[in-house]
């Protein structure tokens, strides 16, 4: 699943120059790779990447187009089974009329190019405008109530998988400090095996916070980000939102309990909150630490970030990403 931590997606701005040969998959995912995937995707889609601005940079690196199409290319080709899950899922919610992000038609997705998964999107929305509390609160409760259909295939959330998984693939990190994040990785999840959940097992989101829902043209809340569709306790997705609020300070106290009276469940009421809010504090951690290595303003964040969990150190001062 993504694990970042943009309230109101934060990213990298700007123009960026088109490159005219993409390279290698082997090189780091960085805005000039991602480039270069982009202009060899959007020729074979027969789309135009001239113009082209990317929006953000983080699990996946998102383009905005002169047309309103919106392309995301993931790091590697070894997330293409979940590319293929979430243009089912994107069908599917079309199918069904959920407000959520439409693929663009009559392209053939997801695709390869150089080792990258992409997919193409339509644009929700010429000014990027992002949902309130309230907003993204009913889209989690409507998101709830629906049965996906077995097709889909989703599978069992697995909360500290792709946190381990980054962490063997973090080359640039320090062992004393992989190590740390690996321990501490072991022992939520002991912690996890034992929690009984209050909410029903369902579909879930996987990335659930209020930077993952835009306003359309009309002012329609709608869902964005569906890669970590799973199946798991509902409970997941509402920690975001509450950590945000109680850990960082990143929602207020009004914001949160519009949210927990839109939504109808106190996530922080329950026992084992803290134990999922250790869990997805650990992830955006880890996820940050993918980008360290060539963004000087995240290895600082990252640094801080460590350091505070070492220490139990107040967190009101992490930076969202």
């Amino acid at each position: 699943m993504a694990a970042s931590d943009a309230v109101v997606g934060a990213g990298v701005p700007g123009n960026v120059a088109v490159m005219a040969d993409s390279g290698e998959s082997g090189t780091g995912f960085t805005a000039e790779t991602a480039a270069g995937v982009l202009a060899v995707a959007c020729a074979d889609a027969g789309l135009s990447a001239v113009g082209a601005s990317m929006m953000r940079l983080g699990e996946n690196a998102v383009f905005r187009l002169a047309d309103p199409v919106v392309v995301r290319i993931g790091r590697s080709a070894d997330r293409l089974d979940e590319a293929q899950r979430t243009v089912g899922v994107a069908r599917w919610l079309t199918e069904t009329d959920y407000p959520a992000v439409r693929l663009v038609p009559g392209v053939r997705q997801p695709a390869v190019v150089d080792g990258r998964v992409v997919t193409f999107w339509r644009l929700v929305a010429a000014e990027e405008r992002y949902a309130d509390v309230v907003q993204f609160a009913e889209l989690m409760r409507r998101l709830h109530w629906l049965e996906e259909p077995p097709s889909l295939g989703l599978p069992y959330v697995d909360p500290l998988g792709p946190t381990l998984r980054r962490l063997g693939e973090l080359g640039h990190l320090a062992e004393d400090d992989r190590e740390f994040l690996r321990q501490r990785a072991e022992s939520l999840g002991k912690r996890y095996d034992g929690l009984e959940f209050v909410l029903p097992f369902g579909m879930i989101h996987g990335d659930a916070n209020v930077g993952n829902a835009l306003l359309d043209e009309s002012g329609r809340a709608v869902l964005i980000d569906l890669d970590g569709f799973e199946l798991g306790p509902r409970e997941w997705d509402l920690t975001l939102t509450a950590m945000y609020y109680e850990r960082y300070g990143w929602h207020t106290r009004t914001e949160y309990e519009s949210f927990v009276r839109a939504y109808g469940f106190d996530v922080m009421n329950w026992y084992g909150y803290p134990v999922l809010a250790d869990i997805r504090e650990l992830s955006m951690v880890v996820w940050l630490a993918q980008n360290a290595d060539h963004d000087a303003r995240a290895e600082t964040e990252l640094q801080r970030r460590i350091s505070d969990l070492r220490t139990g150190g107040d967190r009101h001062g992490w930076q969202p990403f």
